[in-house]
């Protein structure tokens, strides 16, 4: 073979890869633009009025966008609040219900997504379209769809009373706070299912009958060959549920409206729509962020280190 010809291969391949350093680039970045124009520019708009002043005159807020003159008095406020002041039951509430929502999504989503991804066979397709079925339907129609069943008079009472489970119906939107754990695990579960699933998926079946042959009963291989293997994907599924949940107002709202269930959301919704201490609303949009960054940093980082370990 000519050299001419091995040399033009050889550049030809050094020049690929210079190619592709500037083609990609170039096709992210519309999409870069787009999370900037639609998520940084809104909030920094907020970060103006959490740290800006309050017209005296009329009492609404004045966003500062300078940050050189931004007042940090009233974050100090909602900070003190936080940790030791009125709001810090409102914190603690929303980490429990999300807590005890996630650990219910583990509880019935782990056994779902194993079936469909190891057991169902044929039926996998028909089961992942019932699991994303309740992504055709508007959110906040589900919620009120458990409103109707959840009434004084409505299924769930109707059922319990016929089993003689209680004595008379239960009041469950009035400040219920297990109404609305359920209705949140109901409403994120499948969130929590479908990258599961994908994690499972992805397993390879050999290891499991390697596991088998060697005499190790179905039990352990699920705790020492299934479960390890499934950590990532647990993690995942967790962060894409929890944080939703975390700024969820809807499901509190529709399921209870009690002052008695208020969540971070909820006070937010409050500030910002039905009170003129919009800056209030906006510090604690901040609070959250923060809170919800530190999830997310640590979800990346156990996903670079998982991905170090497999390479």
């Amino acid at each position: 073979m000519p050299e001419s010809t091995k040399t033009g291969r050889r550049t030809g391949q050094a020049r690929e890869p210079g190619r592709g350093r500037r083609l990609w680039p170039a096709l992210a970045a519309p999409g870069f633009g787009w999370l900037v124009l639609l998520f940084l520019v809104p909030f920094y708009a907020i970060a103006a009025v959490a740290f800006g002043t309050t017209d005296p005159l009329f009492n609404t807020p004045l966003p500062e966008w300078n940050p050189y003159y931004w007042q940090f008095d009233t974050m100090g406020d909602i900070v003190s609040s936080a940790l030791s002041g009125e709001l810090r039951p409102v914190f603690l509430r929303t980490g429990w219900y999300v807590a005890v929502a996630m650990a219910l999504c583990c509880l019935i989503g782990y056994p779902v997504a194993y079936y469909v991804a190891r057991l169902a066979g044929r039926r996998r397709g028909l089961l992942l379209a019932l699991i994303l079925a309740p992504w055709w339907i508007n959110y906040l129609m589900r919620m009120l769809a458990w409103v109707n069943l959840l009434q004084e008079d409505g299924y769930v009472n109707d059922t319990l009373t016929a089993l003689q489970l209680v004595g008379q119906p239960v009041n469950w939107l009035s400040g219920n706070p297990l109404a609305v754990i359920l209705g949140l695990t109901y409403g994120y579960v499948p969130f929590f299912i479908v990258p599961l699933y994908a994690t499972l998926d992805r397993i390879d079946g050999r290891l499991l009958e390697a596991s088998r042959d060697l005499g190790v009963g179905t039990v352990r291989t699920f705790l020492h060959v299934t479960l390890p293997l499934s950590r990532q994907g647990l993690l995942t599924a967790a962060v894409i549920t929890a944080l939703p949940m975390f700024g969820d107002y809807y499901t509190n709202g529709l399921l209870s409206g009690s002052p008695k269930t208020t969540m971070v959301a909820n006070q937010i919704e409050f500030y910002l729509l039905n009170s003129s201490e919009k800056e209030r609303g906006a510090g604690l949009v901040l609070i959250l962020s923060a809170l919800l960054l530190v999830l997310m940093a640590y979800y990346l980082v156990s996903t670079h280190r998982a991905s170090r370990e497999l390479t």
